[in-house]
């Protein structure tokens, strides 16, 4: 079971919300080999589990769980963030204080982050993620979304989302 906190302190769970500054854009599904690449590099550099995780057209939903003594989710999602963006190669200009902190253009100038507090938010929130797609109308159930970890987690049988 995650280790729950109620601040940003190593070895957390966490929520997080990171979306394009093109909210009328399909490049996250349109490329998703190409973020799933971006996201296996980090993954692999700086170790995590992903509980869940959900990518729509113009965002995404994750639920990680850092290690032991680890914090940096914010390196993590810019390692993420700048692979992607190099790997699509849009040439999307940063405004000014994305470029004064090294982010790039497509992306909108921060993510949400919401820190998981027990159980029932860890349950919640993981549900979120797997419902998302039927919220915005894409799907009328979760597994009918492709880009989804409920797919990962049903060949395990685990069917939490149900």
């Amino acid at each position: 079971m995650p280790n729950y906190i109620r601040a940003r302190v190593s070895g957390g769970t966490f929520f997080f919300t990171v979306t394009l500054a093109d909210r009328s854009s399909n490049l996250l599904i349109e490329r998703v080999d190409d973020l799933r690449a971006s996201f296996a590099l980090a993954q692999r550099d700086m170790p995590f589990q992903c509980d869940a995780m959900v990518v729509l057209p113009d965002h995404l939903h994750a639920v990680w769980t850092l290690p032991d003594g680890d914090d940096d989710f914010s390196t993590r999602w810019k390692r993420i963030e700048a692979g992607f963006y190099k790997s699509v190669g849009i040439k999307a200009p940063p405004s000014k204080s994305q470029a004064s902190s090294g982010e790039v253009g497509i992306w909108q100038r921060r993510f949400w982050e919401h820190c998981i507090r027990d159980d029932k938010d860890y349950e919640n929130h993981m549900r979120y993620c797997a419902w998302n797609p039927v919220k915005h109308g894409y799907v009328e159930t979760p597994e009918a979304w492709q880009f989804s970890s409920v797919h990962r987690d049903a060949k395990k049988g685990n069917v939490w989302w149900t």
